[in-house]
């Protein structure tokens, strides 16, 4: 709960001045925090995430939450379940606290959007995140979150991580599911992780990984 709660202060401290975000769940974090913690010695250890706060691009469903997919056309769209990615964050102990603002549809490197709200860079307010994930990269580097889901069709992982100055893979093709997203481009798209440590990400993504039937 602690964690959580620093997490969603440094938010509401700093995201006004970034938009890395596009919606919060903060009471539900808060709530799935009380339910971690009184879980803390039983199963805390056996769940490699177990009570870390992960933001996740909007571009993957967050189950009841807005998904637009960062475009206009879908403004009222409510995801009805999790991104199998999503939920196997969540399998591991991850408490999602919100998702981050994407280039429309991942279709730029930019993460700008005239009307539904851009992305700062954090270290230059003046300059862009990169993108498609810049929202994702954005939050991590400005400390607003440890992780962030992110995903790399033509360099959406790759880019926003080297503006912003964090870590970033794009994972082998197949190696993260990607159901529950929208696709930019079918056989391209890569679900990946993005984090402030190599050893953060390569936490993320071991249990992201593996292989989906319902996958297509």
């Amino acid at each position: 709960t602690e964690v959580v709660d620093s997490c969603l202060g440094r938010i509401e401290a700093t995201d006004p001045s970034v938009g890395a975000f596009r919606e919060l769940c903060s009471e539900e974090a808060r709530t799935e925090a009380e339910r971690l913690t009184g879980e803390l010695h039983s199963i805390g250890g056996h769940q490699p995430l177990f009570g870390i706060p992960v933001a996740v691009k909007e571009l993957f469903d967050v189950q009841s939450m807005s998904g637009c997919y960062g475009s206009e056309v879908l403004a009222s769209r409510v995801s009805n379940a999790d991104a199998e990615a999503v939920r196997r964050l969540r399998a591991a102990g991850a408490i999602v606290v919100g998702i981050t603002r994407a280039h429309e549809f991942g279709w730029g490197i930019t993460t700008q959007h005239k009307t539904l709200g851009s992305v700062r860079n954090p270290w230059n307010l003046s300059r862009v995140p990169g993108g498609s994930s810049g929202g994702s990269a954005a939050a991590v580097a400005a400390g607003m979150v440890p992780i962030a889901l992110a995903s790399d069709t033509g360099g959406s992982i790759r880019i926003p991580a080297s503006v912003c100055g964090i870590y970033g893979i794009k994972p082998t093709y197949g190696r993260v599911p990607k159901r529950g997203g929208v696709s930019l481009s079918p056989s391209m798209d890569h679900p990946g992780p993005v984090a402030r440590t190599a050893q953060d990400l390569e936490s993320m993504l071991r249990v992201m990984s593996g292989y989906d039937p319902e996958d297509h």
